[in-house]
């Protein structure tokens, strides 16, 4: 096994996310809330159409809420939640440099979900940029392609997790 830093740690790193500090984005209303990042974010944007330059407000209050999410809220109660459960696989796929991932995991369903989550992206910001009908049309779509391929790869994530806790006591304990 490869030694390096996955960019998936890196980027978790720069959410503040290692050690115990996954564990309080393991509280799934840290999920569910971090999916209305991109639609508020969206709003932001689109109002600069409406408020000028006073946009620039809600559009820094949707980053810094983007930033601090993940460590907003306190460990959860319980673990046995299907998002706790994505965020534990997460952070196994984050290390997968240096864990042995069994080999129905090693597909590219991480990356074609990436792909697609990118994707969907582009028509975000070409609908932002166009502010009319058909970048509403573009928006519309790309909150949908992206919200779609981040739950799959969660889903994908929360198989991970299951599927190692039951060969590692360290990944069973992540769950009460």
């Amino acid at each position: 096994m490869s030694t390096t830093t996955t960019r998936e740690t890196k980027l978790a790193q720069m959410f503040g996310l290692d050690g115990d500090s996954w564990m309080r984005h393991a509280n799934p209303v840290s999920v569910w809330t971090r999916f209305s990042v991109l639609p508020l974010l969206t709003i932001s944007i689109w109002s600069r159409d409406w408020i000028g330059w006073w946009s620039l407000i809600p559009i820094a209050l949707s980053l810094v809420f983007m930033v601090v999410n993940p460590v907003l809220f306190p460990a959860p109660r319980s673990t046995r939640y299907w998002a706790s459960k994505a965020v534990f696989g997460e952070r196994i796929w984050a290390e997968r440099n240096s864990v042995e991932i069994p080999e129905q995991f090693r597909s590219q369903v991480p990356n074609v979900t990436y792909t697609f989550q990118l994707v969907g992206m582009a028509f975000w910001v070409y609908g932002l940029l166009v502010l009319d009908h058909i970048g509403l049309v573009a928006v519309v779509a790309g909150l949908v392609i992206v919200q779609c391929a981040k739950a799959w790869c969660l889903d994908r994530m929360v198989l991970l997790f299951e599927q190692l806790k039951s060969l590692r006591s360290d990944y069973a304990g992540w769950e009460y």
